[in-house]
């Protein structure tokens, strides 16, 4: 039997300089993600689109929870197979593209793990793990491009 699970926050908009969005140029692309009991993520939109370069985005923010969902999958799969896993690190990329009209997409999504096993691990089992992640990572099921994998392992 499957079971809905609701997840909510609430987006500020805090680009209003004073005249709202009168003109194209006059008003920021920042916002705030306020999630009940936790702290404030401030935002702003694509440096491309005009956004704030120091801050993340959305499609940082996609490409991250793609990966962050990935890695706690992958240390669950890990423990249950006796793989011990000492460290975890992924450098993720998405490569999107953008039509004449502003319109965007993901294309594609790379993730390259950088993992550190104890030594002796099974290496080729500590591999398979990634492609059973996208049975069970509620990101991964949930977008509409391929997701591939280029893992590194490290024995320690």
């Amino acid at each position: 039997m499957t079971k809905e699970h609701a997840y909510t926050s609430r987006i500020d908009w805090t680009g209003n300089r004073g005249e709202g969005t009168k003109t194209y140029r006059g008003y920021d692309r920042t916002w705030d993600i306020v999630t009940p009991g936790k702290p404030v993520v401030h935002c702003s939109n694509d440096p491309l689109l005009g956004g704030d370069p120091a801050l993340p985005n959305p499609e940082d923010l996609l490409i991250s929870a793609l990966s962050a969902c990935h890695m706690l999958w992958y240390l669950h799969l890990a423990s249950k197979a006796g793989i011990v896993v000492h460290a975890y690190t992924d450098n993720p990329e998405g490569i999107g593209e953008s039509e004449p009209s502003g319109a965007g997409r993901f294309l594609r999504a790379t993730l390259r793990p950088r993992i550190e096993v104890a030594a002796g691990a099974d290496l080729k089992r500590a591999d398979e793990i990634h492609h059973e992640i996208h049975d069970y990572c509620f990101i991964a099921r949930s977008v509409n491009f391929p997701i591939s994998f280029e893992a590194t392992y490290v024995e320690r």
